[in-house]
């Protein structure tokens, strides 16, 4: 009878903790894709503050960010998570892309040393996460280098993903001709800077992170 009892406690405890996992929801993409600006719109609305400054020069996020214990309610439900921004994703840097951003020499050799550290440190980190969102310029070629890196990386690790087409907003914005370019995946169309579709978005969420 002990033991019966004590088996229903630990599977109860194990329920528990279960139910309470932390899920880590990363957010990847190449630089300037707009993940800070969809990390800060996710903080602002959620937590009511920002995760971090959106820049037009690229690379402006070199190391992790995160604030935890986010927590988004749709439909009547509510997902909590870790959420965590990270470094845009770069097949290669150089310090001279920087200079045209009115940056001087020490200034772009500096930023391009810690954004190259912030790359590999992104990487690593995908080991650790639940669930990533993998942020795109839809005004962009889908099919670029960097983008087919990063979802290869996550399809070697079989994390599940949600793709945001951010910038739907501009004219240029495409978002079939990213669904077409990793149509194993789910892609939202969206505006992190002005909110478009953001609710749908996390609803969509809810269907990815389980």
């Amino acid at each position: 009878m002990l033991k019966k009892i004590g088996g229903s406690i630990k599977r109860f405890l194990n329920s528990l903790f279960k139910s309470k996992k932390h899920v880590r929801l990363g957010l990847y993409g190449p630089p300037n894709s707009g993940k800070t600006t969809l990390a800060n719109k996710i903080c602002k609305d959620w937590l009511g503050e920002e995760m971090g400054t959106a820049s037009r020069i690229p690379h402006e996020t070199r190391e992790i960010q995160f604030k935890e214990s986010v927590t988004i309610k749709s439909n009547g439900k509510e997902l909590s998570f870790k959420l965590i921004d990270t470094p845009g994703i770069a097949t290669k840097i150089d310090y001279e892309d920087f200079l045209r951003f009115n940056l001087n020499q020490k200034e772009a050799k500096e930023r391009a040393k810690e954004a190259t550290k912030g790359v590999i440190e992104a990487i690593k980190w995908l080991d650790n996460m639940d669930a990533v969102v993998v942020v795109l310029d839809s005004t962009k070629n889908p099919y670029s280098q960097v983008n087919i890196t990063i979802i290869g990386n996550l399809a070697a690790r079989d994390i599940p993903v949600l793709i945001a087409a951010n910038k739907v907003d501009l004219r240029k914005a495409n978002i079939k001709k990213v669904e077409s370019a990793f149509p194993q995946y789910k892609v939202m169309g969206i505006s992190a800077e002005r909110g478009d579709n953001i609710e749908q978005f996390y609803k969509t969420l809810f269907k990815v992170v389980k």
